[in-house]
């Protein structure tokens, strides 16, 4: 029989060597979690480098980030699950949340412009926008509450002066969501350098969003979905 809660463990060890790899954070920023149930999370442990993580550090806890299982030299679950918390509390289609500071999409935060140009099909299938949500004290509940108002409608978001948050159905989902809006960060950086951006039209993006509807069968929520009503 598979033991699921090892694999997860070693998924997400896996991920978070990858986003260190990738500049998605420096020593020990950023941090993953997965639900096992609706009161059982899977979370990486605080101070602790996500490019150096083994399985048994990885933290066990309740519904409310309270550990229920020892693990390796007692560490303690990562200081901003209570922004994952408030994920699954309002979106109960999820079930894995990434917090990393993508160097791009991080600039894009730190100077308070959303990523909103819709240049290539990619990002405007897997994203269509991310906004900005408002500044909050890292390990408070400031940050849960500045990015409640995105939730229902984005699948990411820019954390102001602090990194970017993105959630899916699964880890591979909610990481991948972080690769791509970095590379579209990445991308309008660069563009910057060069003339002004030439965007997709309204119809073209508008058959892109039906694309992600009709073929591409993805999960999640997204704000161009509202232009299929019109």
């Amino acid at each position: 029989m598979v033991d699921q809660e090892k694999l997860l463990r070693e998924q997400i060890c896996d991920i978070g060597k990858r986003m260190y790899m990738k500049d998605m954070g420096a020593a020990n920023d950023g941090n993953i979690s997965i639900k096992l149930s609706d009161n059982v999370l899977l979370c990486t442990p605080t101070g602790v480098s996500k490019g150096y993580m083994s399985p048994e550090m990885i933290c066990k806890i309740d519904g409310q980030g309270e550990l229920i299982e020892k693990n390796v030299n007692d560490l303690k679950p990562s200081s901003e699950i209570k922004m994952h918390l408030r994920v699954y509390a309002e979106r109960k289609d999820i079930h894995a949340v990434v917090h990393a500071h993508p160097l791009h999409a991080t600039a894009f935060a730190v100077c308070g412009i959303p990523l909103n140009k819709q240049i290539m099909p990619e990002s405007t299938i897997m994203l269509g926008e991310v906004p900005i949500a408002e500044y909050g004290t890292p390990s408070t509940e400031e940050l849960p509450n500045s990015i409640s108002p995105y939730l229902k409608d984005y699948d990411a978001i820019l954390l102001a002066n602090h990194g970017a948050l993105t959630y899916g159905s699964d880890l591979n989902n909610a990481y991948f969501k972080m690769e791509t809006m970095e590379y579209y960060a990445k991308l309008l950086f660069l563009t910057t350098k060069l003339p002004e951006p030439k965007e997709l039209s309204d119809e073209q993006v508008k058959t892109l969003v039906k694309l992600r509807e009709e073929r591409y069968e993805l999960s999640g929520r997204h704000p161009g979905l509202k232009l299929l009503k019109h």
